[in-house]
C-alpha cells in the first residue's frame, strides 16, 4: 500500500473529467490536481511552451511526493510526455496512447475520427498513434479549439454550446465516421451535445477512462494502491479559483477539497 497522492496536471479545468474518472475507479487514492488556467489555451501554444509548462508542473507536483503522474492533457502529453518520462522519478502516464488503443478496440472502427486542439492536431499524435496500431484504419482529424472555450466558460447544456458543436462537427456529418475520439480532456464534459449533433452511431471514446485503467492497473501491479479510506483532494489553479471552485462544484459532485492559487512564474 502506498499513500503518497497522485498528481494530475490539465491547461485548465478540462482535467477534472480524469479526476471524476479516478474518484470512480480509484476512490481511495488521494489526489493534486492542477489546472494551468494561467496560461490557457495550451492549444494554441508552440511545442517548448506547452513542454516548459508541463515540466514547471511535474516538478511542483513532485514537492508533494507524488507516486505518479497523469497528463490530462492531450496537447500536453504530445508535447512532454517523454520529456515528463525521462525528468520525473515515478511513473507518467498520459491520454493519447490509450485513447487510440480504445478507439481501435471498438468492433466497428474503420473510420476514426478524432476532435482535438489545434497544438494535438498539429502534431498529428492521434493519427501516428492510431497507424500505429492498425495501418488499415482511415483516420479523420480535425482540430475544434472554440469547443475548449464553452467548457472553461461554464457554458455546457447552452443553446450557444449545442450551436458551436454543430458547426465544428459538421464535416463528421458530411464525411460520417464510426467511432470519435474526445482528444481534449474539456470534451467528455460536452458529450450530450455531441451524441445530439452526430447521433448514437458513432462510438464516443473518452480516453480518460482507459488512461485510469492503466493508471490502477499499474498501482495494482506494484502493490502501490492505496487501500485506506478518507483520502485527501487538492486543486491548484494559477488562474482563478474562484473558477476552478465552480468547476470542481459542478463536475465532482459530493467530493471534499480545498482550492488553492498557484504561481508557475515565480
Amino acid at each position: 500500500m502506498d499513500k503518497r497522492p497522485i498528481g494530475v496536471m490539465d491547461s485548465g479545468l478540462g482535467g477534472l473529467s480524469v479526476v471524476r474518472v479516478m474518484q470512480k475507479r480509484m476512490p481511495n487514492e488521494s489526489i493534486i490536481f492542477v489546472g494551468d488556467e494561467g496560461h490557457f489555451p495550451y492549444g494554441t501554444k508552440t511545442q517548448a511552451q506547452v513542454q516548459g509548462l508541463a515540466l514547471k508542473i511535474g516538478h511542483f507536483l513532485m514537492q508533494h511526493d507524488i507516486k505518479m503522474m497523469i497528463i490530462a492533457c492531450n496537447t500536453a502529453t504530445a508535447a512532454a510526455l517523454s520529456a515528463l518520462q525521462e525528468e520525473l522519478p515515478v511513473p507518467v502516464i498520459g491520454v493519447i496512447q490509450p485513447g487510440a488503443k480504445t478507439a481501435v478496440a471498438q468492433p466497428k472502427h474503420d473510420r476514426i475520427g478524432v476532435i482535438a486542439t489545434e497544438g494535438t492536431t498539429k502534431t498529428g499524435a492521434y493519427v501516428k498513434t492510431i497507424k500505429s496500431l492498425n495501418p488499415d484504419v482511415t483516420v479523420v482529424a480535425k482540430a475544434t479549439q472554440p469547443l475548449v472555450s464553452v467548457v472553461e466558460h461554464d457554458e455546457v447544456g447552452t443553446t450557444k454550446a449545442q450551436q458551436l458543436v454543430d458547426e465544428q462537427l459538421a464535416q463528421y456529418r458530411e464525411e460520417p465516421v464510426d467511432v470519435l475520439v474526445l482528444g481534449c480532456t474539456h470534451f467528455p464534459f460536452l458529450a450530450n451535445e455531441i451524441k445530439h449533433s452526430l447521433g448514437d452511431q458513432v462510438t464516443l471514446v473518452d480516453p480518460a477512462l482507459e488512461t485510469v485503467r492503466e493508471a490502477h492497473e499499474w498501482l495494482t501491479e506494484h502493490s502501490q494502491l492505496n487501500d485506506a479510506s478518507q483520502p485527501t483532494m487538492k486543486l491548484y489553479s494559477t488562474g482563478n479559483v474562484n473558477d476552478l471552485i465552480t468547476g470542481a462544484d459542478k463536475w465532482l459532485t459530493g467530493s471534499h477539497y480545498h482550492c488553492d492559487h498557484l504561481s508557475l512564474d515565480d
